[in-house]
């Protein structure tokens, strides 16, 4: 199954880091959370990736196309003009770096991925957000409804520990933790073909204008997850994922 990133927005609520970079080459740790992201969707066996570029998309193609360069060791013949791959990391993915407009939005950027993609169910997410979604429970879910989409329901994760009160007395400090009310869409999508009918041009709005209409519709379903989920949006989340990876266990780290 084909996986769809969009990768082409501004991030500026991350312009701290997003002045000089678009926002899914953001680090953590030593890697950007486009490959963290891909990574996770490589551990259930999808490794054909179509990511939609737009702001700055030319460091996404310089970061693939330079990937062997910066993480392996190599053999240069300056007589042949030959590089030689001696090791390091190697991942079995076919990666297509597909320009969208600078403008587009996000269903604009959808849309022309069409011609790209086989006519068949296909999964889709942001480049900004981490998680430890079942992809294949995923999938099995949406089959077994028969929508047009599905989408992955989270709960946001709290900004701020709370204080557990008693009798006006401060008792102890309780940890962030995920909000166990209200759901919101952490992407991680599955789709088929017929979204396509959805989307008009570049100024289609994936969430407003698609997703809206699907649910007017009945044609679109929420796979509830209540696990770890977590995006980058801003600084402050940005440095909490740097926090969890070095402490060498982050809860989206399921590949080996």
């Amino acid at each position: 199954m084909q996986v769809v990133i969009l990768a082409g927005g501004l991030g500026t609520r991350l312009s701290e880091e997003t002045t000089i970079r678009p926002k899914p080459m953001v680090e953590i740790g030593d890697r950007p959370i486009l490959w963290h992201i891909m990574k996770l969707y490589s551990h259930y066996g999808f490794d054909d990736f179509f990511i939609a570029l737009g702001y700055k998309g030319e460091m996404i193609k310089h970061y693939f196309a330079d990937y062997h360069l910066s993480s392996s060791s190599m053999s240069i013949s300056l007589a042949q003009g030959e590089v030689k791959v001696l090791d390091g990391d190697s991942e079995e993915w076919q990666v297509h770096l597909i320009d969208t407009g600078y403008a587009s939005n996000t269903g604009g950027r959808l849309g022309r991925l069409k011609k790209y993609l086989r006519p068949e169910t296909f999964m889709l997410t942001y480049g900004d957000g981490v998680a430890t979604v079942n992809l294949k429970d995923l999938i099995r879910h949406h089959q077994a409804h028969g929508g047009i989409a599905t989408i992955t329901a989270v709960h946001p994760p709290a900004r701020f520990g709370a204080l557990d009160i008693q009798n006006d007395r401060i008792i102890k400090f309780v940890e962030k933790s995920q909000i166990r009310e209200g759901w919101i869409n952490g992407g991680f999508m599955v789709m088929e073909p017929r979204i396509f009918d959805y989307i008009e041009d570049d100024r289609t709005v994936l969430e407003a204008d698609v997703l809206e209409s699907l649910a007017d519709e009945g044609q679109l379903y929420a796979y509830q997850h209540p696990g770890f989920w977590q995006c980058m949006d801003t600084l402050r989340d940005k440095r909490q994922l740097e926090q969890l990876w070095s402490e060498g266990h982050p809860p989206w780290r399921v590949w080996e």
